[in-house]
């Protein structure tokens, strides 16, 4: 796996987290544990966020003016190699 697969899988791990606790802390908002839990899972993934975006580009056209976005590689145009 490369680098830019295990960032994306890691920031979804993050997100998928984040959802989880913030549902949770829905429900027991006194849960300072769990809040805590919450702000440091968001620290996490705001850094590789950035670090992401630095190396390979914003992940969304909505992340600066857009101009980058467009310019990345579409995903028909990269050549991947087939996972068997």
């Amino acid at each position: 796996m490369n680098t830019r697969k295990a960032m994306l899988l890691k920031l979804g791990s993050l997100q998928f987290s984040l959802w989880e606790l913030h549902l949770y802390l829905d429900t027991h908002p006194m849960d300072t544990a769990a809040e805590a839990r919450y702000r440091g899972y968001k620290k996490c993934y705001d850094e590789v966020r950035a670090e992401f975006t630095e190396k390979y580009g914003p992940l969304s056209p909505s992340e600066g003016n857009g101009e980058k976005w467009l310019k990345s590689p579409w995903p028909w145009e990269k050549q991947e190699e087939c996972v068997k």
